[in-house]
């Protein structure tokens, strides 16, 4: 019976997809977890104790129905594991691999709170449609019928594809604009291999092309092609551009010291084995250079593990608070840590020496009261500066939005105190008729599959839209 396949978290214990060893994934840009083997992926699923209220459920941003897909697994249905898996979610390989995990799905895994070790919620996600894909379970997309009605879709990351991915399903004529040469943003230019390799993005970007979206790549919009053009040529719009802006540091201009989207952009280019002068000139290139990170997050973890492949001759991450309020996964911390990077808790950098950079000036902290968020705010200890030496400085601070009114010539479009476009929380539209935004650039730096969600919700709005305007022209 199905019921007697679950609940096994009291007799099996958690089991994560083999590690590679540090000392050969350090060597390449690989993912470092191997694929479980279908028995091994079975057996993790049926640890689920399939739950009355599934927390695991409730804290994905996308409400995935993981107790099913793990009981489907656990009984070898893998095929309508897959199809209760990509009911909710455009892109479950990409999720199951970058997802905080952690932070979502599995940090609120009610067995986990019971000390039994969580669900490997993520590592089977990205089983269940890595197989799907190997299988031939994952269709191409086929509307029932073609609409006459086009939608223009201003990048190509996460949430606009997952936007193009569903109104093009209803037949919706689909055109995504991108101001780089490959479509999938961030999961292409920002995040390493190690983590999502590039093939996994683009066989997306080919079943979405295969499908119909049309794309119009090295196109900068408010340069190449203007705002009001586009939205000329469409019935309606989507503007997912992402946030791009990096947020910087006071007199941070020596030769040496570079922003996280510029490192990583590069490293992620040569990948693809594109020619990158930046990096084949050494300014974007780690090797044998002593490296200090400046930042917490996931985009700082990715920058740290990205120089060790490099060959850096050592790596440091600057953090000004200590490693429980790290914003990044603890799970990525402990991979850096394994890679032989060195956190430096509590220090902020306070300038910078030489040009080319020789070092970082670096201030000691300690935690005090909480600020409003209830995190411990960092405070200097006086007469505690030191110079950590550096031939290469990585600045990852977070990213903050363009300002789109300005940069596209838009009048009308209103934006938020911090430069976010102001949309409906639930439908994306903005104060322009017509005119939709989602993911980062409404709700600012944030997580891939808060911009999936965001562009499938925009996504059945502009759907509602432009079955309300063809009522109205009919009529």
């Amino acid at each position: 019976m199905a019921g007697q396949k679950m609940l096994k978290f009291t007799t099996v214990a958690r089991d994560m997809p083999e590690k590679r060893p540090p000392n050969l994934r350090k060597q390449d840009f690989g993912e470092i977890y191997a694929e479980y083997a279908r028995e091994k992926a079975a057996e993790q699923a049926a640890r689920c104790s399939q739950c009355g209220v599934p927390y695991c459920q409730t804290h994905c941003p996308l409400h995935n129905n993981i107790p099913d897909w793990l009981r489907l697994t656990a009984e070898g249905r893998l095929e309508e594991a897959y199809e209760i898996s990509q009911a909710t979610n455009t892109f479950p390989e990409i999720c199951g691999r970058i997802c905080p995990q952690d932070r979502l799905c599995e940090g609120n895994c009610v067995i986990e709170q019971s000390g039994h070790g969580t669900v490997t919620i993520g590592s089977v996600e990205k089983y269940i449609t890595d197989t799907a894909f190997e299988e031939g379970w994952v269709k191409p997309i086929r509307p029932h019928a073609e609409r006459p009605e086009s939608v223009g879709i201003i990048g190509a990351g996460p949430g606009g594809l997952a936007a193009a991915d569903m109104l093009r399903r209803q037949g919706v004529q689909v055109t995504v604009y991108d101001r780089y040469d490959r479509g999938g943003g961030l999961l292409t230019y920002g995040i390493p291999g190690f983590k999502l390799e590039k093939d996994i993005v683009m066989q997306r970007m080919a079943q979405l092309e295969d499908g119909g979206v049309q794309f119009v790549l090295n196109c900068d919009v408010g340069e190449d092609l203007s705002f009001d053009a586009i939205r000329g040529k469409h019935d309606a719009i989507l503007i997912a551009t992402g946030v791009y802006k990096t947020r910087d540091l006071p007199d941070s201009n020596a030769d040496g010291i570079v922003s996280a989207i510029d490192y990583l952009t590069a490293s992620n280019r040569k990948s693809f084995g594109d020619d990158v002068p930046e990096f084949d000139n050494g300014e974007l290139d780690a090797k044998g250079k002593r490296v200090v990170v400046i930042g917490g997050g996931d985009t700082a973890m990715d920058c740290v593990r990205t120089a060790v492949r490099q060959g850096a001759e050592s790596v440091k991450c600057l953090y000004r608070r200590d490693r429980a309020n790290m914003p990044g996964s603890q799970r990525e911390v402990q991979n850096a840590e394994e890679e032989g990077v060195e956190f430096v808790w509590l220090s902020a950098p306070n300038g910078f020496e030489g040009d080319p950079v020789s070092g970082v000036k670096v201030q000691k902290m300690r935690l005090g009261a909480p600020d409003a968020t209830g995190r411990q705010m960092p405070e200097l200890i006086e007469g505690s500066d030191y110079v950590e030496t550096a031939d290469l400085v990585i600045k990852a601070l977070g990213f903050e939005p363009e300002e789109l009114p300005k940069l596209w010539g838009v009048d009308g479009l209103e934006v938020t105190r911090w430069g976010t476009v102001k949309a409906d929380f639930g439908t994306g539209a903005t104060s322009l008729e017509g005119v939709y935004a989602a993911g980062d650039i409404v709700r600012g730096a944030s997580l891939v599959v808060w911009a999936i969600r965001d562009g499938r919700d925009a996504a059945t709005a502009i759907l509602e839209y432009l079955g309300q305007a063809a009522t109205v022209a009919a009529e």
